[in-house]
This record gives C-alpha cells, sequence and structure tokens, in this order.
C-alpha cells in the first residue's frame, strides 16, 4: 500500500515510476530498464535493501534509503557513507522532503512540451451527493464521547462528551430520494468523489489499515475513495492523518446520523428538513431549530465523521482508490485521530469472530515484527494485553495465547489482529 501511494505521489508530481515489491525483482527490472533515481526499503521481504543499494551504485543510479528499523544518526551516516545513499528517510517520513531529493538526483528536463489537451475522467454511474440507501445492514457502533476538532492543521477544540451508540439499521428497498435534506456533502467533497480514470485501485478484502498506515508513513495528504456496490466513502488525510470522511449512504449523512445516535425523533429529523434549502450548511437547520447547540453541533459533525471512518473497518469486500495529494473540503469539520488508536479501535469493534478466526486460525504463530509501522508506546494496552504480550514470541499458536488470555475468544483475537494491522505484530 506504502508502495501505491508513493507511487501515485510521483505521477502527481510528473514522474513515471517503476515498482518493484521484492529485492530479486528490482534487481531483475534493473537489468532491463534503467531508472534516473531509485528509492529502496532498507528491510525487504527477500534480501536487505544495501545489496539493491549496491547494484544501483555499480550502474550509476542514485537513489535513497527508507526504513523503519534502522534508526539514528550513526545508521544514516552509514547509509551515506558505506552505501552511497544520497539520503536516508525513517519511517514516518516527509513525502514532500523525499520529493524534493528526488527531483534534484534527477537530470535536467528538457524544454517543456505544450500542454495536452485537458480530458476528463471517465464518467461514474453515481456520485457522492446520489444517497443510495443500505444495500445491506448497517451495524451497531459505539463510539467514544472525545473529539479533537482541528483547523489549518492545528487543534482548535477538544470536546468531551457522552459516549454515542448509533443503533443498527436494516436494509430497504424503498427508494431514496436523490439529495436528502440535510444530507449532501460540501461542494468540494462532491468535486473529489470521483476518483481519475488513471488513479490506483485494487480489491479492499482486509487491506483497509494498511491504507491508513501508507498514509501515516509517508505522511502523505490525499484522498482514499472506497466504494462497495452503489456505496460509496471517501477519506481524506492530511499529513497521515485522517480529518474528515463523507458518504453517499443515507444512514451516514448528519441527519439521520442524530436519529441513530438519539439525539433528534424522526419527526425533528422531518421538521428540520422542511427547512432545506440550497447553500445552507449541514446541522444549521438543527441549531436553528434549538435541536442542538453550537458547540453540541460541531461535536456531532465529528462523531458522524468518525462514525463513517469507523464503518469501513467491516468491509470485506469492495475497492479503493488512492489519491495523492487531494485538499479536505474546508467547509467541513476536521477531526484529529491518531491512526494508531483509529485502527485498533475499528478492529476490535467492527471485525466479526468469523473473519477473525479466519484471520488468525488456531495453529498461527505470530512474533514481534522487525519493522514496526508504529511504536508500542503509542498504543493504549488493557492490563491483560500488556500481561500477554511477552507471550507472543512466535513460539506459542494462537490457540495456546488464548488459553492463556482466559478472555472470550473473540476479544483475544480482535486484540492480536489490531496489533498485526498496525505491523507491531507479524506472522511467523
Amino acid at each position: 500500500m506504502l508502495v501505491a501511494l508513493l507511487a501515485r505521489m510521483l505521477e502527481a508530481e510528473g514522474m513515471v515510476p517503476i515498482l518493484a515489491l521484492r529485492g530479486r525483482a528490482a534487481l531483475d527490472k534493473l537489468a532491463v530498464e534503467k531508472p534516473d533515481a531509485a528509492v529502496v526499503d532498507v528491510l525487504l521481504p527477500d534480501m536487505m535493501g544495501y545489496d539493491v543499494g549496491a547494484a544501483l551504485r555499480k550502474a550509476g543510479i542514485p537513489y535513497v534509503f527508507i526504513t523503519g528499523i534502522f534508526k539514528g544518526k550513526k545508521a544514516a551516516e552509514d547509509a551515506r557513507a558505506l552505501h552511497g545513499a544520497a539520503g536516508y528517510f525513517e519511517k514516518p517520513f516527509d513525502a514532500k522532503k523525499l520529493v524534493e531529493i528526488l527531483r534534484g538526483l534527477l537530470p535536467a528536463a528538457p524544454a517543456a512540451a505544450p500542454p495536452r489537451p485537458r480530458t476528463d475522467p471517465e464518467p461514474v454511474d453515481f456520485e457522492l451527493d446520489v444517497a443510495v440507501e443500505p444495500e445491506e445492514r448497517v451495524d451497531a457502533m459505539e463510539l467514544t464521547g472525545r473529539v479533537e476538532v482541528v483547523e489549518d492543521g492545528q487543534v482548535q477544540a477538544i470536546i468531551k462528551g457522552h459516549r454515542l451508540s448509533a443503533a443498527p439499521v436494516e436494509p430497504t428497498v424503498r427508494a431514496a430520494p436523490p439529495r436528502p435534506a440535510l444530507a449532501e456533502p460540501p461542494p468540494a467533497a462532491r468535486a473529489a468523489a470521483a476518483p481519475a480514470a488513471n488513479a490506483p485501485e485494487g480489491e479492499l478484502h482486509d487491506n483497509f489499515p494498511d491504507l491508513i498506515t501508507a498514509f501515516w508513513l509517508s505522511q502523505q495528504s490525499g484522498e482514499l475513495v472506497l466504494q462497495k456496490g452503489k456505496v460509496r466513502k471517501v477519506v481524506w488525510f492530511k499529513e497521515g492523518r485522517p480529518v474528515y470522511a463523507a458518504s453517499n449512504l443515507v444512514s451516514d449523512r448528519f441527519g439521520p446520523f442524530l436519529q441513530r445516535v438519539g439525539k433528534i425523533t424522526a419527526a425533528q429529523l422531518e421538521a428540520a428538513s422542511a427547512l432545506d434549502r440550497p447553500g445552507r450548511l449541514v446541522g444549521d437547520a438543527f441549531e436553528e431549530l434549538g435541536y442542538l447547540q453550537e458547540q453540541e453541533k460541531i461535536y456531532y459533525l465529528a462523531q458522524q465523521v468518525k462514525a463513517i471512518i469507523y464503518s469501513l473497518f467491516g468491509w470485506e469486500e469492495g475497492r479503493y482508490h488512492l489519491r495523492a495529494g487531494g485538499t479536505p473540503p474546508r467547509d467541513a469539520t476536521h477531526i484529529e485521530v491518531h491512526p494508531a488508536n483509529l485502527i485498533v479501535r475499528g478492529v476490535k469493534k467492527l471485525y466479526k469472530p468469523d473473519r477473525l478466526q479466519r484471520l488468525l486460525p488456531p495453529g498461527t504463530r505470530l512474533l514481534p515484527t522487525q519493522q514496526p509501522a508504529y511504536g508500542l508506546h503509542e498504543v493504549v494496552l488493557e492490563i491483560w494485553e500488556a500481561q500477554l504480550m511477552p507471550q507472543v514470541n512466535g513460539q506459542r499458536t494462537v490457540a495456546e495465547l488464548l488459553q492463556l488470555a482466559g478472555r472470550p475468544e473473540a476479544e483475544v483475537l480482535a486484540f492480536l489482529w489490531s496489533l498485526v494491522a498496525l505491523q507491531i505484530l507479524e506472522r511467523a
């Protein structure tokens, strides 16, 4: 996922990436293609990146290292002095600085060609502002009462409210109105909803945590567009952190969300809908009618964003598109949430027992990974989780860990898989 996101970022900068996920594949491509510069991970699945670096150096190709394991001033000095690397980036790293160094390594560009005529992206069958009813049941969801609201990249307010329980939503066959009242996302969200025709895409499966981590490791801003059937959701990232989300699912819109968490009644939602008019910001009618105070409106808008993001952990199918460099809508309530905490809570609350059993069969052995995406200090552990961690050493099976933990199976599996999702643990 990180490779795909970096490739998209380089394409946006006018470069043409050549991808290789393993060291041997990189060496094979080097024999037939000679890139102008290279980015090499120090710890590759099949060899050390130093060996790839040596081949690049022999071929006269400048390169930079990225790493999540060999950190510190000495490692960076050795990378340059002993291996000839032009740069050394520790994960998470600033993707903009990586681009700057790569630009300095590339040969001088020829005179710019006349701009090519702009072609519109391929049309899509619907946009984010066309609401759809759920194609399947929407599960209940528990939301913590703390939200951090950001503006211009800075936390402007920390609001502590009561925990919210969003009721489940059963699928319905009745047609949804094309633009439900008080449900449309900001104009900027609609404009960014349709991915470009050449945007990288793939099958979602269980990759949502990896996609979040890709943005985090590259400290990248951009958009992650996910689609399942007619349901489309977009998550915006700013410098590696998810800050906003939008959805075309009716139950995810602000009014229905308030009803799901018990803040307003169906009659109040209908009354607010009658006040809808073009240009009105989401939530204004609820405030005008006295259903929400200003601080409450901000709080529930932030909780709505969190709920949309958390709901994506429940998706086991669908497709995704990565868009590097996208800008979150300015006229929306942005939140601040650390990706590690988001992933842990998303796995624990939205992964069902049968899914966890599929991901972690009883005979699986887990051990700490050599190149964690997050530090264990960034994760809040319960007492029993901290006590179990030393036992996860690659020697014991999941079945044995379950017996040692003495907790419900689903609870233990969710904890273990959340650390796999954080790339703190890996399969032995």
